[in-house]
């Protein structure tokens, strides 16, 4: 059950959204960098730091102890992160589920020591404190 919230919540933050093209290019680089550092977090084990770095939106929607039992239960099992990809940014300011606000929705190639073949996608957004946090991660 607590799974099928998880992926329920960072469904919502982490869907497709609104194209806004080549002019949010700055935004979409910052975003990328703050989704790299925070997936470091995550590939190297250290959930509670990724729950602490995340937007207020996600941490309000899962508590910190409900983040890392879903982390453990779906992201452990991958194993290793051996290699990732960036493969789209889209720049949003609506996302369904979601409050407007600036975020941009990344995909990557990954992959895993026990996942040949992954897409990630992680959404941050400029949060209360003007900055990029994620929002939202979903795995496939």
């Amino acid at each position: 059950m607590l799974r099928s919230f998880l992926v329920a919540v960072l469904f919502l933050f982490s869907s497709a959204a609104f194209a806004a093209g080549g002019e949010h290019a700055d935004a979409e680089k910052k975003a990328v960098t703050a989704a790299k550092a925070w997936l470091a977090m995550v590939d190297n084990g250290d959930y509670a730091a990724s729950w602490a770095a995340s937007a207020t939106p996600m941490k309000t929607a899962v508590t910190l102890e409900d983040w890392d039992r879903a982390m453990k239960g779906v992201r452990a099992p991958l194993g290793a992160m051996l290699v990732r990809k960036l493969a789209t940014a889209t720049y949003a300011t609506t996302l369904p589920g979601a409050p407007d606000g600036q975020y941009v929705v990344i995909t990557f190639k990954t992959r895993f020591a026990n996942k040949k073949a992954a897409v990630e996608t992680v959404t941050p957004m400029i949060d209360t404190d003007g900055t990029w946090h994620v929002s939202g991660y979903f795995i496939r």
